[in-house]
């Protein structure tokens, strides 16, 4: 455990976007008897970390100022709660870092997590990569398999196929032998393909509805929306009769999907354990990848987050704490 009483840490103390964000110092947080301290080398940005700033989920999820931010964390256990058995001080981890209380975060020098929701890292991943995992791997597993239930030989249209969340869905999709469509820019049609896309359609020369049509005229079994706005809306018709729209990027028109004659749904990734550690297994074992990553140093950390809300990231920036 450390010897020092503060830490550094990214955090803000009121709602108002981006520029409310402080960098200083914190009390170091200490375990709770069911939980571990964690010694944070890095952590993942995700666009819920400029939600949280902007007052997005304020309606969602409870909020303790001051709101240290980062839901995605890779670093050393430095610290074990009284009745922590499977892990100990030394052990290299990773997590997702969502609380029932928006008030601890992965942009710190030490953050302390439950210690049921904390794996051993990937061996094959560094700490930067390992960093990049949780919260979008756990999005796409949980929206495909916990939400819409994809199957075999299903076709699925996947929107942003080169962004975090998108790429793992690719090859969470594959793997489970579905028929995958993406979107992406012509720069990423590469990256997408050897993910496992079979088909790409270019969004900012087609328009993706459009294109579904002439390619599957009854439509897809399954619709991800990772991007919200008109994608989300131009979505619904790109869907069969009976078939399943999933998002995480916006609220479900009920209206449309009546007159669509679909199942639709909105996931809030959740901590899981068990799939975390099937996902850790399956890129041990090389049967997925996790995507590209630009390291960004802590004191650029408002500038990473500026990046993430202006979209088209090509795989996952991560902020390196130590």
């Amino acid at each position: 455990m450390s010897e020092k009483k503060t830490m550094k840490a990214a955090y803000i103390t009121e709602f108002g976007g981006i520029d409310q964000i402080k960098i200083g110092e914190l009390p170091i947080p200490e375990p709770k008897p069911t939980e571990v301290q964690i010694a944070v080398h890095y952590g993942g940005v995700n666009p819920i970390d400029w939600k949280i700033c902007d007052g997005q989920i304020k309606h969602m999820m409870r909020h303790e100022f001051p709101v240290i931010l980062g839901w995605d964390v890779a670093g050393v256990i430095s610290a074990i709660g009284q009745k922590v058995t499977h892990l100990k001080e030394g052990d290299e981890i990773f997590a997702y870092c969502k609380k029932r209380v928006i008030h601890d975060g992965s942009f710190a020098d030490y953050i302390c997590l439950d210690a049921e929701n904390v794996l051993l890292k990937p061996k094959k991943c560094s700490f930067a990569q390992a960093a990049c995992i949780p919260l979008s791997s756990l999005t796409a597993w949980q929206s495909l398999f916990d939400s819409v239930h994809l199957r075999p030989n299903e076709r699925i249209l996947i929107h942003a196929g080169a962004g975090g969340v998108g790429s793992f869905a690719i090859q969470f999709a594959k793997f489970s032998g579905a028929h995958v469509i993406t979107t992406a820019s012509s720069s990423n049609h590469d990256f997408v393909k050897k993910l496992g896309a079979d088909e790409v359609i270019d969004y900012s020369r087609e328009n993706f509805a459009q294109k579904i049509h002439a390619l599957e005229p009854s439509g897809v079994d399954v619709v991800y929306d990772t991007v919200g706005g008109k994608t989300l809306a131009m979505s619904y018709e790109c869907v069969k009769e009976g078939g399943r729209l999933v998002t995480i990027a916006g609220i479900v028109d009920q209206t449309l999907v009546r007159q669509h004659k679909l199942f639709a749904d909105f996931v809030f990734v959740s901590p899981n354990a068990k799939e975390l550690k099937r996902i850790a297994t399956m890129i041990d074992a090389c049967e997925i990848v996790p995507p590209p990553i630009q390291e960004v140093p802590f004191d650029q950390l408002s500038w990473a987050l500026k990046k993430s809300y202006e979209g088209h990231i090509h795989g996952k920036l991560v902020i390196k704490i130590r």
